[in-house]
C-alpha cells in the first residue's frame, strides 16, 4: 500500500457485516486498513453487545492479520460516557494518521447520521462499504465467499434460544421469521465469524451455555431489553 493511501480504521464487532465490509475494503484497496477497533466491556472482558470473549476477539484479529485496537468501556455506561471515550480514542487514532473509519451498516439512516456526525467533529470521514445493499443478497454473498459465522446473541422479542449458538447457513436463513431481517440489521441477531477467505486459519471454539439477559435503560424506554446469549469457549 502506498504511503499516500487514505488510512482507515475498521469498526469491528467480529460479526458477519463488519467482516464482509472489511473484505470489500481490502480487495478494493482504496484505503490502507490500519487495524480493527472494538468496544469491549471491561467488567466482563467481552465484546460489547455481542458478548464474545476478548480472548476469541484477539485470536480472530490475529487470524485476519490486522492490529487490534480495544476501547474499554464500563459495564454500565451512558451515551455521554461512551461518546467521550470514543472521542478520546478517535483523537489518538487521528494522531496516528487515521483519516477514515469504516462500518458494516446497511440501512439504518439514524445510525449512519450519528456515526458520520460524531466522526466529523474530529475531522474523520465515515465509510460504509455495504450501504443500501440488499440484505438477503448480502448475507448470501457472505456465505458464497466461504465465510463461516455462528450467532452469539439474539433479540428475545424476535427469536427464541434455538437461534443462538447456531451456524448461519441457508437453513438458518429459511428458518428466520418473516419479520426478521436476513442480516439482522435491526439488531435481531449478532454473530461471530470464525473462518473464511480473510482468515489464515479457522478459529476453534466450543458452544457453551445459553443464558437470557435483561438490561435496563433509563435513556431509551422503547429499547428491546431481553436477549439470548450463547457463550463461545475456546
Amino acid at each position: 500500500m502506498q504511503d499516500s493511501a487514505k488510512k482507515l480504521i475498521m469498526n469491528w464487532s467480529g460479526g458477519k457485516d463488519a467482516t464482509l465490509a472489511l473484505y470489500y475494503l481490502l480487495n478494493e484497496r482504496e484505503f490502507d486498513v490500519c487495524g480493527l477497533l472494538t468496544s469491549v466491556n471491561k467488567e466482563f472482558g467481552r465484546i460489547s453487545m455481542h458478548g464474545v470473549r476478548q480472548s476469541l476477539l484477539i485470536r480472530q484479529a490475529a487470524a485476519i492479520g490486522l492490529p487490534l485496537e480495544i476501547l474499554e468501556i464500563p459495564g454500565e455506561v451512558s451515551m455521554e460516557t461512551y461518546n467521550g471515550l470514543m472521542k478520546s480514542k478517535m483523537l489518538l487514532l487521528k494522531e496516528q494518521g487515521i483519516t477514515h473509519a469504516a462500518f458494516g451498516d446497511l440501512f439504518l439512516e439514524d445510525l449512519k447520521m450519528y456515526r458520520t456526525a460524531k466522526l466529523a467533529e474530529e475531522k474523520i470521514e465515515a465509510v460504509f462499504p455495504l450501504w443500501k445493499k440488499d440484505t438477503a443478497r448480502t448475507v448470501r454473498e457472505f456465505l458464497a465467499l466461504g465465510f463461516k459465522a455462528v450467532t452469539v446473541c439474539v433479540d428475545a422479542k424476535y427469536l427464541d434460544d434455538s437461534f443462538v449458538g447456531r451456524l448461519i447457513d441457508e437453513q438458518f436463513l429459511r428458518d428466520l421469521p418473516s419479520n426478521v431481517d436476513p442480516c439482522g440489521e435491526n439488531g435481531e441477531f449478532h454473530s461471530f465469524v470464525f473462518d473464511g477467505p480473510l482468515f489464515k486459519s479457522a478459529i476453534e471454539f466450543e458452544i457453551g451455555e445459553k443464558v437470557k439477559r435483561t438490561f435496563e435503560s433509563a435513556e431509551n424506554t422503547n429499547w428491546n431489553n431481553a436477549f439470548w446469549y450463547c457463550d463461545l469457549v475456546g
